[in-house]
């Protein structure tokens, strides 16, 4: 015969298990807003911008610990904030440094020089040849000039009000897409 202690034991607390999964969601939940808020940031690329390297619709991670104590670098791909326009709204964008502080882009019959440079910068990533001649764009100090990759097809700095991206409204380094195809990002 089972005792009244064997008995309690048996019996389902509806309470403490709603209790106990209320817990663990709330912790789960802390967890991914602590990640999302410092660690990491996710965004879904809005344009075709960036193709090839990433296509419209894509998922992608950044690293927010990426230029803590370094700077972006001429290529890396960026998730950040800007107002593109006289609205003062700011949009998340994801793009390509192209220029660095103080240095002058000048973009002549498609191709990206940098500070008067005789050679193009080599920019194996981009899909088809750029068209046009834009600038020079001088970058101011702490800013940064970017652009698309998909060059022909890309609202970046070449059309921008505001052409400089100010480091502190870099949000991030891409590191990899994982929707709707998982893969580094470069």
């Amino acid at each position: 015969m089972e005792n009244k202690e064997q008995k309690k034991e048996k019996t389902f607390d509806f309470k403490k298990e709603i209790r106990e999964w209320f817990f663990i969601l709330l912790t789960a939940a802390g967890i991914a807003l602590f990640l999302n808020t410092f660690i990491i940031a996710n965004s879904r690329v809005p344009s075709n911008s960036m193709e090839t390297t990433i296509m419209t619709g894509d998922r992608i991670i950044g690293s927010r610990l990426a230029y803590i104590t370094g700077d972006p670098q001429r290529g890396d791909i960026v998730i950040f904030n800007h107002k593109i326009d006289t609205s003062g709204k700011e949009t998340r964008l994801v793009k390509r440094v192209i220029g660095l502080p103080g240095e002058t882009v000048d973009i002549v019959d498609g191709k990206v020089y940098i500070n008067d440079s005789d050679t193009p910068l080599d920019e194996p990533y981009l899909p088809e040849p750029m068209e046009g001649s834009y600038g020079p764009y001088t970058v101011p100090e702490g800013c940064y000039f970017m652009m698309g990759d998909n060059r022909n097809n890309s609202l970046d700095a070449r059309f921008w009000k505001n052409q400089f991206v100010p480091k502190k409204d870099i949000m991030a380094k891409v590191l990899f897409c994982y929707y709707p195809r998982i893969g580094k990002v470069e």
